[in-house]
């Protein structure tokens, strides 16, 4: 899942944005999902704070409340991996982000063949996420991107014959077994039950006794077996 977040204080421009995204995303075949926001607000910055995903961020640089610069240097601090597109008027504001080091992708004039270089942008961008650690399958005809540091855990459902890939803030379902996601995961990833892998990076606390595994979101799993303790043994710091 790719998200896009768009932030612009006309909701001309946003449409615009939003139109680009999706005949891109279309023609590619990746599950997406695009939030708009017409100011930095409150709403905004606890998007900022909560993500724990790979985004794709377009942002203004001038709105009512803050400028797109100090956003983008918001983002910088806990996130260097997302993607950052300044869609602007005002051309002189350039400079200035240049010396910044905000590492954006690139600084568009909304008003100057502004669809054509977002565009390009924009698939810039997805070629980008995709190299980037993300676990990446397709089913029924569909591409998912889901970024590993978004992954809570994945477990596997007997009664439907699927893994269930448990995210943050969403759930995804796949036909692919547990033994051919580990392949497609990085060290982080480690098996706890027959049924369950865990991103261990998520993990705030094992209670053995309880054979329950709280997340960094409070969300609890009881799926813990004595047979998978010694390879969790070896991933406690």
């Amino acid at each position: 899942m790719i998200d896009f977040v768009i932030c612009d204080d006309d909701k001309n421009i946003c449409k615009k944005v939003t139109n680009i995204i999706s005949k891109i995303m279309m023609k590619n075949k990746q599950a997406y999902r695009t939030k708009i926001f017409n100011d930095y607000d409150d709403s905004f910055l606890e998007s900022i704070k909560k993500n724990k995903k790979l985004v794709i961020y377009i942002l203004d640089i001038v709105t009512p409340s803050r400028s797109g610069i100090d956003i983008a240097r918001m983002i910088r601090k806990n996130d260097v991996d997302s993607v950052i597109i300044f869609l602007t008027g005002h051309d002189e504001l350039g400079p200035i982000i240049l010396k910044k080091e905000l590492l954006f992708l690139s600084f568009i004039n909304k008003f100057d063949e502004a669809e054509e270089m977002l565009t390009n942008a924009i698939e810039k961008s997805l070629h980008i996420l995709n190299v980037k650690k993300v676990l990446k399958f397709e089913e029924k005809g569909v591409m998912y991107i889901i970024s590993l540091n978004d992954i809570l855990y994945i477990t596997h459902d007997n009664s439907i014959r699927k893994s269930i890939i448990k995210t943050s803030s969403n759930e995804y379902s796949t036909y692919k077994s547990l033994v051919a996601i580990i392949k497609m995961l990085d060290g982080n990833f480690i098996r706890i039950h027959r049924s369950c892998i865990v991103n261990f990076d998520r993990v705030s606390v094992i209670n053995k006794k309880a054979k329950i595994v709280t997340f960094d979101n409070n969300e609890n799993i009881d799926l813990l077996s004595l047979k998978y303790l010694k390879e969790l043994k070896k991933n406690v710091r």
